[in-house]
């Protein structure tokens, strides 16, 4: 019984480590759509070739975090809990590394345009807004990963729900008569618009996934008992 304890405890301490290896990962993402942003905002293409070069640390560090995951997962007759931690383990590699690749796109699009500014001004702010609550689901992300805590997981569902507000108002603008940019504007308006709306949404699907991680519980089965 001892034995099992112990086996048990250097399961859940290599678990910590891969956590702690897509945390670094939801940090990756979150500085690198801050900079595709600013990329974007400024028209800069020296700040959106870097996003484009660095994004080989995301990818070096996933193969790294799947590697941990398959090996988590060939050990012999892990405890329920362990084997869910380790199989949503997989499921958040899958989120961060989409997070990261979002990021790549907005800065692809910069460094497409330039020397052209790639938005019109009055959606300047949107966008401001929309990398800003990006970067702090990222962020959120990566300390929830750390923390463990359901409660705090369940708490990225009220950033992403700012996110998705802006989102619809976006296309407000787009759908309005005044709308004087032409088809070319609308179409990367609605792609950058779509590249945030779903880094969020990776952003909450890792929260859910701890959640599921800790409790064994769907967030809304944990909301219920709560």
């Amino acid at each position: 019984m001892r034995r099992r304890s112990g086996k048990t405890s250097a399961y859940q301490e290599q678990v910590a480590a891969l956590n702690g290896i897509l945390g670094e990962m939801c940090d990756l993402a979150g500085t690198a759509m801050d900079r595709a942003t600013q990329a974007l905002l400024r028209a800069n293409l020296q700040v959106a070739e870097e996003v484009i070069t660095d994004h080989d640390r995301m990818t070096d560090l996933s193969g790294k975090a799947e590697k941990r995951a398959f090996a988590l997962l060939s050990q012999q007759a892990p405890m329920p809990a362990d084997l869910r931690a380790t199989v949503t383990g997989f499921q958040i590699v899958a989120d961060v590394d989409r997070m990261g690749a979002l990021a790549l796109h907005v800065a692809k699009v910069a460094r497409r345009r330039h020397p052209n500014k790639t938005l019109p001004e009055e959606v300047d702010g949107y966008f401001a807004e929309m990398g800003r609550l990006a970067v702090k689901l990222a962020h959120s992300a990566r300390e929830v990963l750390e923390s463990q805590d359901p409660q705090d997981a369940l708490q990225l569902e009220e950033d992403d729900d700012a996110m998705d507000d802006l989102h619809r108002h976006l296309f407000s603008v787009l759908m309005d008569r005044e709308w004087k940019h032409g088809v070319a504007a609308a179409v990367d308006v609605t792609l950058l618009g779509r590249y945030y709306e779903r880094f969020a949404d990776h952003a909450v699907l890792i929260g859910r996934r701890v959640v599921f991680q800790t409790t064994g519980m769907t967030p809304q089965q944990l909301i219920e008992t709560t």
